[in-house]
């Protein structure tokens, strides 16, 4: 844990006085809240309160990013104000990027999966400070090619912590993970076990199976995954070669909507335990994927998944077998906030819309500074629907359809075709909550543009205490 000083002077209903006394039972109660104490220190003729609080992640990554503590109740708006005022910023994009979110997330799947062991899925952000705080809060690695092992490994993640999750690898990627020390990877295929057999012969592999992913918003299916018709020939082949197979992994798809996807997938795995021991193997590791909601907004929650996951694990599967899971977007969806700046606008009559294809009842045309060559990509890639807030207040304005493009020459880069926005001006601000998965990690340069700027937040839990 990292001691941090939070100011907490807000929580009073009135100015402190030199003399005031902290009450003992409200110390008690930052003490039960936060496991700490709480202090009182002096700024010039006033009195600040301040509470001691401590972070479950490192000194070094709150002083290299300059992580700023902030309490829970502040809005996403006043944030990323108070960030375009401190770093005086005219245009951006930038990105705000809240590690208390994540530690939150971290402790919510502990709490609701504490048998399954986060491996968290690297290509949905690769951002240095996300994965730097999962490996020091315990969490593994789901890493798809040698990049994404080279980058964990150099934060001091143990090779232990790494599972090589791609049924279909390059041979040199597979080399690359023998020397580098990590022995867990997939398999689909016949062709893949001759390779690791002649290249890796003392890896530990996991077969990844066929399971249903038609409840989710990007399917694997057609690309991975071991049909039933497979399982016998692939347990014989992989004894024969003298492989060692640890057990099963399975992936429901990504941004699954059913928890009957995930237990089902569970009871077909269990089919395979029962086939491997016929065939010689021990199975004792078990990965159910990713495919976790990574926001309250989705139409099926997390808890609702996990508590329908909990019962049947420990109905199929002894204590003894390993269970890991491969969250991405459950970690880092909810994470960032986006912000955009409006650097041009078109107003369009309504005989300009009669003119201007595809734009029946638009009345505005925004250009922001970034796009879907950029963060964006969400969009195209993962089927996401970003909403877009102003950042200036605009209670009872009249709202308008508008349209909103990135920066690119490409006249497809649209990041919302249609929506109800105030009318706005150029050097206006926009934010996009809930952009961190699947965005970065696939932003391209195209035409010069890309969204570099991160600033990290730490947003507390504000305890539930009453101050009179």
């Amino acid at each position: 844990m990292t001691e941090v000083f939070v100011d907490v002077s807000h929580k009073f209903s009135s100015p402190l006085e030199a003399g005031d006394d902290l009450a003992e039972e409200l110390a008690d109660s930052f003490r039960l809240e936060y496991g700490t104490k709480m202090t009182r220190v002096r700024s010039g003729d006033d009195l600040t309160a301040y509470a001691t609080v401590p972070l479950p992640i490192s000194r070094e990554i709150l002083d290299e990013y300059s992580v700023q503590t902030l309490p829970h109740t502040m809005r996403t708006s006043d944030i990323v104000s108070m960030k375009i005022k401190e770093e005086d910023i005219s245009e951006g994009p930038f990105y705000v990027v809240d590690l208390g979110v994540l530690v939150r997330k971290f402790e919510q799947w502990t709490s609701l999966l504490p048998r399954v062991k986060p491996f968290y899925a690297v290509k949905c952000n690769p951002n240095e400070v996300i994965v730097k705080t999962l490996a020091h809060l315990g969490a593994g690695f789901d890493c798809a090619s040698q990049g994404e092992i080279m980058q964990v490994l150099s934060y001091g993640v143990h090779p232990e912590r790494v599972i090589m999750a791609n049924p279909c690898k390059p041979a040199s990627h597979i080399t690359s993970a023998k020397n580098l020390g990590v022995t867990m990877m997939t398999f689909d295929n016949a062709d893949e076990l001759h390779k690791i057999k002649k290249l890796y012969p003392r890896a530990e592999l996991v077969m990844r199976i066929l399971t249903d992913d038609s409840h989710s918003v990007m399917r694997f299916g057609s690309k991975f995954g071991a049909p039933p018709s497979s399982w016998v020939p692939l347990l014989k082949l992989a004894r024969d070669l003298g492989l060692n197979v640890i057990g099963i992994s399975f992936h429901v798809g990504s941004g699954c909507m059913s928890p009957v996807a995930f237990t089902e997938a569970l009871r077909r795995a269990r089919s395979v335990f029962d086939l491997g021991e016929k065939y010689g193997f021990g199975f004792n590791f078990l990965d159910i994927g990713g495919g976790f909601p990574g926001v309250d907004s989705a139409s099926v929650s997390f808890t609702e998944i996990a508590l329908a996951i909990g019962p049947v694990l420990e109905e199929l599967f002894p204590s003894y077998v390993r269970v890991i899971g491969e969250p991405g977007r459950f970690f880092a969806g909810d994470t960032h906030v986006l912000a955009v700046s409006i650097y041009a606008r078109r107003q369009i009559s309504r005989e300009a819309s009669e003119e201007i294809p595809n734009s029946d009842d638009l009345r505005y045309l925004y250009y922001v500074n970034d796009g879907v060559y950029g963060s964006f990509n969400c969009i195209f890639f993962d089927h996401a629907h970003p909403e877009p807030f102003p950042l200036k207040q605009t209670k009872g304005a009249s709202l308008h359809r508008s349209k909103i493009f990135g920066p690119t020459c490409d006249s497809l880069d649209v990041v919302c075709a249609s929506h109800a926005l105030p009318e706005l001006d150029v050097g206006d601000w926009l934010y996009f909550p809930e952009m961190g998965a699947y965005t970065t990690a696939a932003a391209s340069r195209f035409n010069g543009f890309k969204t570099t700027t991160f600033f990290y937040v730490y947003t507390l839990p504000t305890p539930p205490i009453k101050m009179d």
